[in-house]
């Protein structure tokens, strides 16, 4: 359901993501630290937390298996073709988070909130008190 021009889209829309070479591989970056990693065409390694590479396995096994790094759940190992985009557009943004500096992630996870129409109250934003 997903391919590589699709994962590489929704990873560099992400704020001040970047593609570069990483051990001869394609990988997604946010101020030079790797959120996921291009293996081959059909894959893509994305560094979210143990509980959410679970969590993505439990949800979609066909598209995602546990990737490991010696003993230890480094990755979740998403085959793209049977990906949904909104599973890898969730684990992508989940991943860039996780990398991103701090005060830019506060800042994107204000923006995207913002699109909901809530604001810090819950009522929408064009509601007059």
């Amino acid at each position: 359901m997903s391919d590589l021009d699709q994962a590489r889209a929704v990873a560099l829309a992400l704020p001040e993501a970047t593609e570069q070479d990483h051990h001869g591989m394609a990988s997604f970056r946010i101020r030079g630290k790797v959120f996921a990693t291009v293996p081959d065409e059909e894959h893509l390694r994305i560094m979210v937390e143990e509980g959410e590479i679970r969590a993505a396995v439990a949800e979609c096994p066909d598209a995602c298996t546990e990737f490991y790094w010696g003993k230890r759940v480094a990755c979740v190992l998403v085959a793209l073709p049977a990906a949904p985009v909104e599973l890898l557009t969730e684990l992508l943004t989940e991943a860039w988070l996780r990398k991103a500096p701090s005060r830019l992630a506060r800042e994107f996870a204000a923006d995207r909130a913002g699109t909901t129409g809530s604001g810090p109250t819950g009522r929408s934003d064009t509601t007059t008190p």
